[in-house]
């Protein structure tokens, strides 16, 4: 396995709609070998979630697993997911929650991002097999997040306002607590 280079924001591959991965792909050994570098890369810098973007991959895969992790000291634990062409749907009553965020690709910076705090996805794992899931919360945000670099956005696009994007030592200074 090999930790890859993460994009920076300013990399045009992070602006662009990434294409959905053929599924008679999902089985090779360059997908596969894709995944489980992506894990690694997610790991080795103590990301929640990545995203093949990410990873300069324009394809719609997605990794999620939180264990410990020391820059979402709360967040619950997640077993590891990989979702593959995922399609999101929102319940009707489209309830948001505004929460801190922050990004491998936007190193150092963290802001508020409002998201919805439910969905429902339906994707492939990294079997080919069909996931159907509903997500809240936490990994409901996490979801949304790295869906964004499917459709060439990042955190930043989605602050309703710019007053707390704050460098990382910063928000734990100032707004960790609060």
């Amino acid at each position: 396995m090999s930790i890859l280079k993460v994009a920076q924001l300013g990399h045009p591959v992070l602006r662009k709609a990434a294409d959905l991965l053929p599924l008679e792909e999902i089985p090779s050994s360059r997908v596969q070998r894709l995944i489980e570098n992506m894990v690694e890369t997610m790991r080795e810098y103590d990301g929640v979630g990545l995203a093949a973007p990410q990873v300069h991959e324009s394809k719609q895969i997605m990794v999620i697993e939180v264990q410990k992790n020391p820059r979402y000291p709360g967040a619950p634990e997640i077993p590891l997911m990989v979702l593959i062409n995922p399609r999101i749907t929102f319940p009707p009553e489209k309830k948001m929650a505004e929460d801190w965020e922050g990004c491998l690709s936007v190193t150092d910076l963290r802001g508020k991002v409002p998201r919805h705090i439910q969905l429902e996805v339906q994707a492939y794992d990294r079997a080919g097999k069909e996931v159907n899931l509903v997500a809240s919360l936490f990994l409901a945000r996490v979801i949304q997040h790295e869906y964004d670099h499917f459709v060439g956005k990042v955190f930043l696009d989605r602050m309703k306002s710019l007053k707390t994007l704050s460098y990382l030592a910063e928000y734990h200074r100032y707004w960790e607590e609060a």
